[in-house]
């Protein structure tokens, strides 16, 4: 029988014939090695061993199927050195029995956020992986009493790591963690420190959840200030555009009442004329027939009045004629022509008397209008 020794962190290999061999692994923590041990116990052979560094064909075979039955045992689920890069967050919600999972030395980079589903969980063992970062909502995990992280590339921890309430004990060497943190989680050389990383990492993280919530709360309430203020100006905006649409409406109302009392006014001016128009044609038709009417009637007048003049003269040819004979001729002696003679002597001595009058008068206003005359002149001067 041979003994052959391998040294490796995360993947085995077996160096030896091309004959298949039966290998037993024994995996010790972590916390007292930092390498896997595995010893193979290799039947006699005829055949010469592989010199590492060479080709071999018997290489240890990734597993298709991970059947969990084969790895729970009670409540405990070991799927260590099982070189996942995926935890099977599915599978392990079917057996709500397994509140120790051993995850250790494989290929996982992240926790899916469905992980934190797994609210089962007591004890965690995430150690010798690459993981860069834990889902954020890793507080929903409030039964976990015993986490452990060494060796993997973590640098922060997540805000609600603060609400893991119930861990008690907690791993976090050999991560590349920030300063701050790296104070607050210690050496974690033993149970004692451990734990204490354990309550000194939970205050660590409740100051840092109580700095978020209090940014959180700023943020929210500056959020809410800028949500206001655009609010206010979405309002004055509104504001400013209804007073613009009421005062196009009132403008454009203005307009068409302008537009209304012109046509108003047009119409009654058409109007107006049209009336004028209207009495001009009847003034016209009127005036044409009056002048119809008035030329008869004109000339009946003129007839009229002719006639009567032309009587009016023979009445007075004939009363001088008459006056004549009896003053003239020998008539005069006859009774018909002494009243005649009578009242032309009376006529005639009116007349002188009339005469004397009129010559009075003419020289009074003659004397009045010298008068006048020369009171203009002396106001002048």
């Amino acid at each position: 029988m041979t003994w052959i020794f391998i040294e490796r962190q995360s993947e085995l290999q077996i160096y030896n014939s091309n004959r298949d061999y039966s290998s037993i692994g024994l995996y010790l923590h972590p916390e007292t090695l930092d390498f896997c041990l595995l010893f193979v116990i290799i039947g006699l052979s005829s055949s010469p061993a592989v010199v590492p560094g060479e080709q071999s064909d018997c290489r240890m075979s990734k597993p298709k199927v991970l059947n969990l039955k084969d790895k729970i045992s009670g409540n405990e689920a070991d799927l260590s050195l099982c070189n996942l890069s995926e935890v099977p967050v599915r599978e392990l919600s079917l057996f709500p029995k397994a509140t120790v999972v051993d995850l250790s030395c494989n290929n996982i980079i992240s926790l899916p956020p469905e992980f934190c589903s797994l609210i089962h969980l007591v004890k965690l063992d995430l150690s010798k992986n690459q993981l860069t970062c834990l889902p954020d909502d890793l507080g929903n995990l409030v039964n976990l009493q015993h986490l452990d992280l060494y060796n993997n590339k973590l640098m922060v921890l997540p805000v609600s790591f603060s609400q893991l309430r119930s861990l008690k004990w907690l791993d976090l060497k050999d991560n590349p963690l920030e300063p701050g943190l790296a104070k607050a989680a210690g050496d974690c050389l033993d149970e004692k420190q451990c734990k204490q990383c354990a309550s000194k990492v939970l205050q660590h993280m409740r100051a840092i959840q109580e700095d978020y919530d209090r940014a959180r709360e700023k943020r929210l309430l500056k959020e809410k200030e800028l949500e206001r203020k655009k609010e206010a100006k979405q309002k004055e905006r509104e504001a400013r555009e209804r007073e613009a649409r009421k005062r196009e409406k009132a403008e454009e109302k203005e307009r068409r009442r302008k537009e209304y009392n012109a046509q108003v006014a047009a119409q009654a001016v058409q109007e107006q004329q049209k009336k004028k128009s209207e009495e001009k044609k009847k003034k016209n038709g009127q005036a044409k027939n009056k002048k119809v009417d008035v030329k008869p009637a004109a000339k009946s007048q003129r007839s009229l009045v002719g006639w009567t003049f032309k009587l009016l003269l023979l009445l007075t040819l004939g009363i001088a004629g008459v006056a004549a004979a009896c003053r003239l001729t020998d008539l005069r002696r006859e009774e018909v022509c002494v009243p005649i003679n009578a009242a032309v002597d009376d006529c005639l001595s009116w007349a002188k008397v009339q005469e004397g009058v009129v010559r009075q008068l003419l020289r009074n206003l003659s004397s009045a209008a010298k008068d006048l005359l020369e009171s203009t002149q002396t106001s002048k001067n």
